[in-house]
C-alpha cells in the first residue's frame, strides 16, 4: 500500500477538535485511524464514527513510544492534536504537561523518522506568544512564556522545524487560538471560557470573569481549526514546512462582550438566564491580557480562509451544549 492510501493517523482523535478532524477526513473519503487514550479525549465523540467504514480506533497513550511507532507505522500521515491542554493546568502539573505535550510529541516525531512518514499537521498554541505586547500577533514576533504549557508548545515548534531541517519530515505547525464549538468539555476545572459560562448560566449561577473581563481573545470556531488542518494536509507549497501559521478568526472579543452575547443566546432556550448576574474574580496566572491573530501568512501560504465568526460559531455551538448539559 502506498503511504497516500494509507490511513491518516489523528492523535488525540477522540477530543474535541479531534473527533470534528475524524468525521471530517471520513466525509472525504480518507481512512481514519484514532489514537486517544481517553484521559481528556471522550469515547462520547467517536460513537457514531466507530460504526462508520473507514474508522479505526486505537487505543493508546502518546507517552508510550512503542504505541506510537506500531500507530504510526498503519500511517500515511499524522495529524497530531493529543495533548493535555489549559494553561491553569500545566501551572498545577508542569510534569504532566511536559510528558505528554514535549516528551509525547518526540515519541510522534521519532515514530514518524523511523516508519518514513512524509507529513505531520501538528497543533500548537497561541500562548507561544506569552508576554508580547504586539496586537495583532504575527508569527516571529513571540514573546517570553508564561506558563509550562506555553514553553512546550513553543519547543514543540522548535522540535518540529528541526525534524524538517534533519530529516526532511513536512511539519506544519497550526497555532490555534482560543477554539470552541461542539464537543468541547463543559465540566472541570480546566474547562475553556465558553462552555465554563454557558454551564454556569444554565445552572442560574454566575460566571465568574478573572479580573476585570476586559481580556481580548480572538475566539476560534472549531469548523476553521478543521479547515485549517485541511489546508495543512493539502498543501503542496514548500515553505509551508518546517513552518507554523497563526490560526484563528482574526477578530478580538472581550470577555464581557462574550458574556452578553452568550447571556442573549442562551435566553431563547431559557429566559431566566436573563437575571443571572457576573462575577469577577483575581486575575489568573499565566493569562494573556490581549490576543488577535494576523492570520495573513495561513492565507497565503496555506489557503485557509476562517469561514465562522464568533456570532456564527456560537450559532452552530449554543444548542449543542443546551441539549448536553440539561
Amino acid at each position: 500500500m502506498s503511504m497516500e492510501d494509507r490511513p491518516i493517523l489523528v492523535t488525540g482523535g477522540a477530543g474535541f477538535i479531534g473527533s470534528h478532524v475524524c468525521r471530517t477526513l471520513l466525509d472525504g473519503g480518507r481512512t481514519v485511524l484514532c489514537l486517544d487514550n481517553f484521559i481528556t479525549g471522550r469515547r462520547a465523540n467517536i460513537a457514531a464514527l466507530q460504526q462508520r467504514h473507514g474508522f479505526q480506533m486505537f487505543e493508546a497513550d502518546i507517552r508510550d513510544l512503542d504505541a506510537c511507532k506500531q500507530a504510526v507505522a498503519r500511517a500515511g500521515s499524522v495529524v497530531h492534536l493529543a495533548a493535555l491542554g489549559s494553561v491553569p493546568r500545566s501551572i498545577d502539573d508542569p510534569l504532566a504537561s511536559e510528558a505528554a505535550n514535549l516528551t509525547g510529541f518526540l515519541h510522534i516525531l521519532e515514530a514518524c523518522r523511523d516508519h518514513g512518514v512524509r507529513r505531520l499537521v501538528y497543533a500548537s498554541s497561541s500562548s507561544v506568544y506569552g508576554d508580547s505586547p504586539a496586537s495583532p500577533k504575527v508569527e516571529g514576533q513571540e514573546g517570553v512564556p508564561l506558563s509550562p504549557y506555553a514553553v512546550t508548545k513553543a519547543m514543540d515548534e522548535a522540535y518540529a522545524g528541526l525534524y524538517h531541517r534533519l530529516f526532511g519530515l513536512q511539519t506544519v505547525g497550526l497555532r490555534f487560538f482560543n477554539v470552541f464549538g461542539e464537543h468541547q468539555d463543559p465540566n472541570g476545572p480546566y474547562a475553556a471560557a465558553i462552555p465554563r459560562f454557558i454551564n454556569r448560566f444554565l445552572q442560574h449561577r454566575p460566571p465568574v470573569l478573572n479580573g476585570d473581563g476586559r481580556q481580548t481573545r480572538d475566539f476560534t470556531y472549531v469548523g476553521n481549526a478543521v479547515h485549517a488542518v485541511q489546508c495543512a494536509l493539502a498543501t503542496s507549497r514548500p515553505e509551508a514546512f518546517g513552518d507554523v501559521f497563526n490560526i484563528a478568526y482574526g477578530r478580538s472579543t472581550d470577555l464581557l462582550t462574550l458574556v452578553n452575547m452568550l447571556r442573549t443566546a442562551l435566553q431563547e432556550y431559557d429566559p431566566e438566564v436573563a437575571h443571572v448576574r457576573v462575577e469577577h474574580g483575581p486575575d489568573r496566572p499565566g493569562d494573556v491580557k490581549a490576543s488577535l491573530a494576523d492570520v495573513g501568512r495561513a492565507r497565503e501560504v496555506l489557503g485557509y480562509e476562517p469561514r465562522y465568526a464568533i456570532e456564527d460559531g456560537l450559532q452552530r455551538a449554543v444548542p449543542w451544549y443546551v441539549t448536553h448539559l440539561q
